[in-house]
């Protein structure tokens, strides 16, 4: 394992906001045509939590996502990233906020086909500009971790569903984001490869890791920290799951900024 790795002992403070929307609000169309998806949605995660986002088809939680991601902006309101508020950055500078502090993980892994295993994951560190020796050992430590090290020089098309989606998870901790932004991760997954995955996002979270998880899944709504259910644009309910224990056995220690970042 690399240096960059091993030196991991980032500390937890509940007390800072990795995620903070502030009144935000989302339309589309104009004049008598408007929709208004989000209404007024406030929600705050902080560092080292691991919080579901649920609601049904039409509640606003695929806008949301957008928002979280920094792909759409909010028509109103604020959305603060690390502290910083990204509402209003040009798309420039919103890409380069999702390259450096955002991990995606979609539900249909968006791998590259034409890409290995290995440059699949080094991919958001060559945009975020580390170094190709460093990028390429943490890559291969990251695949390590997630237990895919014999699948390097393999192809996105020759893997199970569950392989592919170790590897976005790999790919999303390739420049140490802020947070994980996981989009209905074991949506695709047979019953065991969701397990599996989402033993992974468990293991993760015990190390220190923001993860947000939006899922469709009243059964991986349980298993997590904390569960946002939004309505008609709205937070319904916000709730802390009183039964959640985070006690992933095994330790992957992930969390070191890859050298040249």
């Amino acid at each position: 394992m690399s240096a960059s790795l091993e030196n991991t002992t980032r500390k937890i403070s509940m007390s800072k906001a990795v995620v903070s929307l502030e009144n935000v609000e989302k339309d589309y169309g104009t004049g008598d045509a408007i929709v208004r998806v989000l209404r007024d949605v406030s929600i705050r995660v902080e560092e080292g939590e691991l919080v579901g986002i649920i609601g049904a088809s039409g509640s606003g939680k695929t806008t949301l996502l957008n928002i979280l991601g920094c792909l759409d902006r909010p028509s109103r309101g604020h959305y603060f990233l690390g502290g910083k508020d990204v509402s209003g950055l040009s798309d420039n500078e919103l890409s380069l906020m999702r390259n450096q502090t955002i991990g995606f993980v979609f539900q249909s892994f968006n791998l590259i086909p034409q890409l290995t295993v290995l440059e699949n994951v080094e991919t958001p560190g060559f945009y975020g500009k580390i170094p190709k020796r460093q990028r390429t050992e943490r890559a291969r430590d990251l695949l390590h971790l997630v237990g895919l090290s014999h699948r390097l020089n393999h192809y996105p098309p020759q893997l199970s569903g569950g392989e592919k989606q170790r590897v976005a998870i790999a790919r999303s901790l390739m420049n140490d984001p802020a947070y994980i932004l996981a989009d209905e991760p074991t949506g695709n997954l047979d019953s065991k490869s969701g397990t599996d995955v989402m033993e992974i996002f468990f293991e993760l979270n015990q190390q220190g890791k923001t993860i947000v998880l939006v899922t469709h899944n009243p059964e991986i709504a349980q298993t997590l920290q904390r569960v946002i259910e939004l309505r008609d644009g709205k937070v319904l309910n916000d709730r802390i799951i009183e039964t959640f224990r985070n006690t992933g056995a095994k330790k992957l220690d992930l969390l070191g900024r890859p050298q040249g970042a």
